[in-house]
């Protein structure tokens, strides 16, 4: 495994810790992500409801282009959440290694607040496709709907239940150390 200096590792997955059977990775593809909690006026954090998937996630995804990781986590929370957030801080990193697919993800950890609401969510068609809608929660509740979620996942014609079962665990784990760390 890579060293990442002064980075805070919040968690490492693998496909032991969805079930399945791991084994190292060989020249896999990289993919660099951006994501993280969200925070409303209301101290309640943004929640992203696949519902077709039966899926709870924390908003963000991919860089794309040149964007540094802070500009692809504002752009993912507009598209999202439809807000424009402020007072970002980053809180650490998280890695996953993806067997079947031979597939690396290093995501890039933030905490914000809301700016502005309501400039209207950005759905790509598999978002629009999987049912997805906007929820505000408290930590709390947000981390028990992705918990109590996990047995229940679905699959999509976009993702399988293998890489559903990942956004699940991740997620999971960031809001358990927001809530147990930061909070």
């Amino acid at each position: 495994m890579e060293l990442f200096e002064n980075e805070n590792i919040i968690c490492s997955i693998n496909d032991n810790d969805i079930g399945e059977i791991y084994e190292e990775l060989k020249n896999p593809e990289i993919r660099v992500s951006s994501r993280g909690i969200v925070i409303n006026s209301n101290g309640k954090i943004a929640i992203f409801n696949k519902t077709k998937k039966n899926e709870y996630k924390l908003p963000g995804g991919g860089c794309e282009g040149n964007e540094s990781v802070e500009e692809t986590f504002k752009r993912e929370v507009l598209e999202e959440t439809g807000c424009i957030v402020d007072n970002i801080k980053k809180i650490g990193i998280t890695l996953e290694f993806k067997k079947k697919t031979n597939f690396k993800q290093i995501s890039h950890i933030f905490i914000a607040n809301v700016k502005e609401e309501n400039a209207g969510l950005n759905l790509t068609e598999k978002e629009k496709a999987e049912g997805s809608i906007l929820l505000w929660e408290n930590p709390k509740d947000a981390l028990e709907l992705i918990t109590k979620s996990y047995d229940k996942l679905v699959g999509s014609e976009y993702d399988s239940l293998y890489m559903t079962k990942y956004v699940a665990i991740r997620d999971k784990k960031i809001l358990e150390f927001y809530i147990d760390n930061i909070m």
